[in-house]
């Protein structure tokens, strides 16, 4: 395992970060519910320090962090955003449904993939992050 692929993984999982905090943007938008609103504001400003981590696990390994969700996340974040209900409950499994694919199994995926000790640390403090904002948001659902 060289230090390019694991730059290479620990980038991908940055640019599915970004697209992460594009979409609690979305949400914030959106919502009209201020206690769900806080809600997503703060899971927001976690997944911005878990970019922020990966950003520098990346420096300190040589490389250059992603500064983007990149041109298929661009295009992803678009459509979310032009697609997304206005009703709060459909609004909730949406983030709990991106939450779930993306910042946990596939985030998963990557941890059993080619990672130093240090930088399989941080994508595990991530996916902690995002299965305990999974439960945020199971409450708002019951």
């Amino acid at each position: 395992m060289t230090n390019e692929t694991i730059i290479e993984e620990l980038n991908t999982l940055l640019r599915g970060t970004y697209m992460g905090i594009r979409s609690f943007e979305h949400y914030i938008q959106k919502v009209d519910d201020s206690e769900l609103k806080e809600s997503f504001q703060s899971m927001q400003q976690d997944t911005k320090l878990n970019a922020l981590k990966i950003a520098e696990r990346i420096q300190n390994l040589g490389g250059v962090p992603a500064d983007d969700e990149g041109v298929s996340g661009s295009m992803h974040s678009f459509m979310h955003k032009i697609m997304l209900s206005n009703d709060k409950r459909k609004m909730i499994e949406d983030a709990l449904k991106g939450m779930d694919r993306y910042g946990i199994h596939y985030s998963e995926e990557l941890v059993k993939g080619d990672l130093d000790s240090e930088s399989k640390r941080i994508v595990e403090d991530v996916i902690d992050t995002n299965r305990r904002h999974a439960q945020q948001l199971n409450y708002f659902l019951n």
